[in-house]
């Protein structure tokens, strides 16, 4: 019921640019979607535009703080869209923010993760710098798909500080995945590689 009613709220369309949502057989792709991030409803919205067999896999990886901070957002994080919670505070002597999502990786789910690492306060101006912790999952995972994911107008649907959303049309545009070689990639270079072809499906939509 969840994602229909994303589907509805946000008018989302979802585009797939060079890539296809699923195998020949039809079957799920294990895969990192990687997206720009200027809303609360990003990683809502990715996951509802997934296939749904694609979708029953596909964990979004969101701040503890936000998603647990009151009864409702407890609820629909981890019984609607099994987020994968991660502390923005490192604490020293605590174990690396990357360990729940290689968990998760390792028990064959995708991810849905916004490597600008905050929502953009301005969009418009371009993508911010990607954080390391992409390139360390798609070199330690090369076998999973690391995917961009443009997501356009949620930043005006839900602007930042609103709680009802405006009428607009979403769109979600997916793109070829990024291939990496583990022992010889540079992390800046294919981090650069990996905001460059983000930003390109800006344009494509």
């Amino acid at each position: 019921m969840l994602a229909p009613l994303i589907r509805l709220v946000t008018g989302v369309q979802d585009r797939w640019i060079g890539v296809d949502p699923v195998d020949a057989d039809g079957e799920p792709i294990q895969r990192i979607y990687y997206a720009n991030h200027a809303s609360h409803l990003d990683a809502p919205v990715i996951w509802a535009s997934l296939p749904p067999n694609v979708r029953a896999r596909a964990r979004p990886v969101a701040a503890r703080e936000y998603w647990t901070a009151d009864a409702l957002r407890r609820y629909v994080s981890q019984e609607w869209l099994r987020v994968v919670l991660v502390d923005r505070q490192r604490v020293p002597g605590a174990p690396s923010p990357l360990v729940p999502l290689e968990l998760a990786l390792v028990a064959g789910d995708s991810l849905i993760l916004f490597p600008e690492g905050t929502r953009n306060p301005d969009p418009d101006a371009g993508l911010l710098p990607f954080k390391s912790g992409l390139f360390r999952l798609a070199r330690q995972f090369p076998e999973v798909e690391v995917v961009p994911t443009w997501l356009a107008n949620l930043n005006r649907i839900l602007p930042k500080g609103e709680f009802a959303p405006v009428p607009l049309i979403a769109r979600a545009t997916f793109g070829a995945p990024i291939p990496i070689d583990p022992d010889r990639d540079d992390p800046r270079a294919w981090l650069a590689r990996a905001r460059d072809a983000l930003a390109a499906l800006a344009e494509e939509g």
